[in-house]
């Protein structure tokens, strides 16, 4: 069975003024913000929550979006909570993130790497105190890989898969990048910036929509293999057809009735 994974991320969006009155405002101007769980092997969103910009990634992350058991979830700092590892370890999920810069990995144990670009592969825990003596609540055995990408960064990922290949936990963290094409996709082909209504449902609405007509462009790209999908799509949102043929010339008009001469019998 084919492994279950998940992108977490969000984006900003610029709603305009008109709708300050039920969004407030982030730094002087009236900005949403658009958290996304993404599935990288389907090229699909799963779940999108709208909040203001000032809502953090992990508050929603925490209370509007569901665990799935065993499920993978790789995600950015943004979602740099000890207390969300804790609870994804707890559901058997795995978690691929980032290390921030000040947090350590104590009785670290050095494992040996062969691809060029793992610098370091270690397993140990995080440290037991947090900010304000806190306790830390993830407990779990960690690992800490650094990677080196292809422009040069050095990255400290952290995971508490210690069974898969460095490599692969790499190669996990990297397709995050398909979820910020994703936005990039939308945010360009589908208008998603410009909103007709400014009521919240309104707002929402439209997201839903424009996530719809991706998952249209995308199973009309799996039938037909082109790159016309989303203009076509465009040109038949209020059209009648079947998928499978979307991309047929549309059949001709019936011919109109040629006006004849009636003569009536006299009576």
């Amino acid at each position: 069975m084919r492994e279950t994974v998940r992108l977490i991320d969000a984006t900003q969006l610029d709603l305009g003024a008109r709708m300050r009155h039920w969004l407030g405002t982030y730094r002087g101007h009236p900005v949403g913000k658009l958290h996304l769980v993404y599935d990288p092997r389907a090229q699909r969103p799963v779940r999108f929550v709208l909040t203001s910009a000032r809502e953090a990634e992990i508050t929603v992350a925490r209370n509007a979006i569901p665990i799935e058991p065993g499920t993978t979830y790789v995600f950015d700092r943004g979602y740099y909570d000890f207390a969300w590892f804790a609870q994804l370890d707890a559901e058997g999920c795995r978690f691929v993130t980032r290390l921030k810069s000040h947090t350590g990995l104590r009785d670290a144990e050095e494992r040996e790497t062969t691809a060029p670009h793992i610098l370091a592969d270690r397993v140990g825990r995080l440290n037991q105190r947090m900010a304000r003596s806190r306790r830390n609540p993830f407990r779990a055995v960690g690992r800490e890989i650094l990677v080196r990408t292809d422009a040069g960064r050095i990255l400290r990922l952290f995971t508490n898969d210690l069974d898969r290949p460095a490599e692969d936990i790499a190669a996990l963290y990297k397709e995050r990048w398909q979820i910020e094409l994703f936005f990039k996709w939308i945010k360009q082909n589908l208008r998603i910036s410009k909103f007709i209504g400014t009521r919240e449902n309104a707002v929402r609405s439209q997201i839903a929509v424009a996530l719809i007509a991706y998952l249209l462009i995308a199973a009309l790209h799996a039938r037909t293999q082109t790159r016309k999908a989303a203009v076509t799509l465009r040109a038949h949102l209020f059209t009648r057809r079947p998928l499978a043929n979307l991309l047929d010339p549309p059949p001709p008009p019936p011919p109109k009735p040629t006006p004849q001469l009636e003569f009536w019998p006299s009576k």
